[in-house]
């Protein structure tokens, strides 16, 4: 770092030119970078998705995109079986018919199926699959033709009323929206933080470091989608999480030359001395951050790998401005920056040297206690659902709610909103089959317009059991094997495609769980010269992340919270995507503070070799830092968890988590605990090892900073 820090000082210019002209760049492109990410979820390969694939083709409608729903419930003293009944609510499909061209409606009386009638008669619905348009809301054109048509529509009296996942979705305020308010969200958090931590100008700094990387991510990302399908998802990660990794990064190197300079060295020499000390840290932690995120790259799944390809942006380019632009700015700006605090403050904290003290006493009492609370934390991962949201999960204040609700209290199985649909060139033998299987409800063959095409024609099976529960997901694997020897037959619908997406994200997570794990334990052993400290930051990291997923479990799919925190009622599920993604980016960003608070424990053990000093002496210079840092990044995620879809704000719920339990209960705690009972053991790196790490084994011979020959 030395040499790369001398050579950065020599040239400020162009270092400051270089990075000028692609943060013009990438805030000048931001909206055409927006405009090219994609909403599809592909799954090539997969047997739902490639049915769903040719359902669209061939019909033009349905496939992935579950229907919308037009029912009505009649007085008691009527009943839908009645011919007058019958009339008013056939004249009102037909206006939806004329309203929506192209669209592939399963109603009654014209397919005279008894599952289409519920409660003795007075429950009805009609399955409209309207043409989908490219986007987040694939049904924003046909929805409001659809309310409007039922708005004033009345059958024996009563109103028709609009329902369907794509309503539900739309009523809670699921979709997209730009990322602006969540950045400005997130960034005027970090900088009440900022603030309270520097008191001067130099608060600035690390938001200055942010933009950078945040727009210069946005320029590299819009080069990555003329290559690659990336996730409109990923504009969210790269800005929210790309503005609290690089104010992390950024916030280290600054507060160590503050250090160097409250010592009494020269601003040069603190900046040369905090980039081979903090700016080694930040190289170390943000090639963490990028191995763990690289490994979204070699899941199966076009989505994940957007996110995974998008996601190595973030620290990767927040470590390049920070080992670069930061020192010259440090340099060149820096003690002016420290008005109106013009003494730098020393950043050791008495507060957090009393807590590690306190540890260090009891290690045994503070490591116990800590892992009962995680592991308490963690224990409701054992009851995790992946998959889309229970039907029965959406809020009823609203009128497709409402009218969701009333059709679950008709006895209306779930699976009727989200349908599996069976394209078949033999459909008689596909009803045959599936009649009388265990957990369909029922199977309906309509014959009206859209619902053959040369050869083919489609099946809908209804689902007893929710689809995204575990019975609904048994069903669909029944249906697929029931119809498996029925030739030029495909089983299709969102269900279908939801058990493929675990099947495809998790049947190679041991693989990809090895990969990070191995390359993150060579790193840390690298970067801390143990053995012992990365077995142990690894361990502590999977049980941090164990304990975000135990929470998140519970907020989102058993609904603690929920409501209070959101504003809206729990999934019942969590997104079949999200914890893959959790894991890859906690296990990174956890690991940063995890090898922030190592570094400087190690640095000072090499100064005076006692353990317990070295913990105290470590936790009372990089506490401050650690909780501002991970205050910063948690405020991110609270801006993150803003975005309307549901999905995204799962997402942000579990990072959040994750953030806030590995900063108050592992590093605070249970690490240093564990620093403390290892002792001497902690240091351990085996001769042969350290060659081929190439660093040195024997404690000690790090060469010490500039700055001790002023303390």
């Amino acid at each position: 770092m030395a040499g790369w820090t001398d050579w950065v000082l020599r040239h400020r210019r162009t270092v400051v030119l270089f990075w000028l002209v692609l943060t013009a760049l990438g805030g000048a492109l931001a909206g055409r970078t927006v405009d090219a990410l994609g909403f599809e979820f592909a799954l090539p390969g997969q047997p739902g998705y490639e049915a769903n694939r040719e359902i669209l083709q061939r019909y033009g409608t349905g496939g992935p995109y579950d229907p919308l729903v037009l029912t009505v419930t009649v007085p008691p003293d009527r009943s839908l079986r009645e011919p007058q009944v019958q009339q008013e609510f056939s004249a009102v499909v037909e206006r939806v018919r004329g309203a929506l061209p192209g669209a592939r409606v399963l109603a009654y009386p014209g397919t005279d199926d008894p599952a289409l009638l519920a409660d003795g008669g007075r429950t009805t619905l009609a399955l409209i699959y309207p043409r989908p348009v490219p986007g987040p809301e694939p049904y924003a054109q046909a929805l409001p033709v659809l309310e409007s048509v039922a708005g004033g529509a009345t059958v024996a009296g009563a109103p028709a009323q609009v329902t369907g996942i794509e309503a539900l979705k739309s009523a809670t305020g699921e979709g997209d929206r730009g990322v602006l308010v969540e950045v400005l969200l997130g960034a005027g958090g970090a900088l009440v933080v900022l603030a309270l931590v520097f008191g001067s100008l130099l608060a600035g700094v690390p938001l200055l470091v942010a933009t950078v990387s945040i727009l210069t991510s946005f320029l590299c990302l819009l080069g990555l989608t003329a290559v690659t399908d990336v996730s409109f998802v990923v504009q969210y990660l790269v800005a929210l999480i790309g503005l609290g990794v690089a104010i992390d990064y950024a916030l280290l190197i600054v507060m160590r030359w503050r250090e160097e300079r409250s010592h009494g060295v020269d601003n040069v020499d603190a900046v040369r001395t905090a980039m081979l000390t903090a700016g080694r840290s930040v190289v170390f932690s943000g090639v963490t951050v990028a191995v763990s995120l690289a490994a979204l790259i070699v899941v199966p799944v076009p989505f994940m790998r957007g996110i995974g390809y998008g996601g190595l942006l973030i620290p990767l380019l927040s470590v390049a401005v920070a080992t670069t632009l930061l020192p010259v700015l440090l340099a060149r700006f820096g003690p002016r920056l420290e008005w109106p605090r013009h003494a730098p403050r020393d950043p050791r904290s008495a507060r957090w040297a009393r807590i590690a003290t306190a540890v260090t006493r009891r290690p045994v009492l503070a490591a116990t206690a800590a892992t009962i609370l995680l592991l308490a934390l963690a224990a409701p991962v054992l009851t995790l659902r992946l998959g889309s949201p229970a039907v029965g999960s959406y809020p009823t204040a609203d009128a497709a709610g409402q009218a969701n609700a009333t059709l679950a209290d008709a006895g209306v199985p779930p699976g009727a909103l989200r349908p599996v649909e069976v394209l078949s060139t033999d459909p008689d033998a596909v009803v045959e089959r599936l009649r009388d299987l265990p957990g369909v409800a029922a199977v309906l063959t309509p014959t009206g317009p859209g619902w053959q095409v040369a050869d083919t024609a489609l099946v809908q099976v209804w689902t007893a059991g929710d689809p995204a529960g575990s019975a609904g997901a048994a069903t669909v694997d029944r249906i697929r094997s029931a119809v498996d020897g029925v030739p030029g037959t495909r089983v299709g619908g969102s269900a279908a495609e939801d058990v493929d997406l675990v099947s495809a994200l998790y049947d190679n997570t041991p693989v990809v769980l090895s990969v990070i794990v191995v390359l993150t334990l060579l790193l840390l052993a690298r970067a801390l010269r143990s053995v012992v400290l990365p077995i142990k930051a690894l361990l502590l990291n999977v049980v941090s992340i164990g304990a975000a997923y135990g929470v998140t479990v519970l907020i989102w799919q058993h609904g603690w919270l929920t409501q209070a925190l959101f504003g809206t009622e729990p999934s019942g599920a969590i997104t079949a995507w999200v914890p893959i993604a959790v894991f890859a980016f906690l296990f990174g960003l956890s690991m940063d503070y995890e090898l922030f608070i190592l570094a400087r424990i190690r640095e000072e053990y090499d100064r005076h070799q006692s353990t317990n000093r070295a913990v105290v002496d470590g936790i009372s210079y990089t506490g401050r830092l650690v909780t501002s840092a991970s205050l910063i990044l948690f405020l991110a995620f609270v801006a993150l968890s803003t975005v309307p879809t549901v999905e995204v704000r799962i997402l942000a719920t579990a990072l959040a988590l994750g953030i806030a339990i590995d900063a108050v209960v592992v590093r605070s705690v249970l690490a240093p605990a564990l620093v403390t009972l290892l002792d001497r053991a902690n240091w351990w790196l085996p001769a042969p090892l350290a060659k081929l790490l190439r660093t040195a084994p024997e404690q000690g011979t790090e060469p010490e900073p500039v700055s001790t020959v002023h303390r």
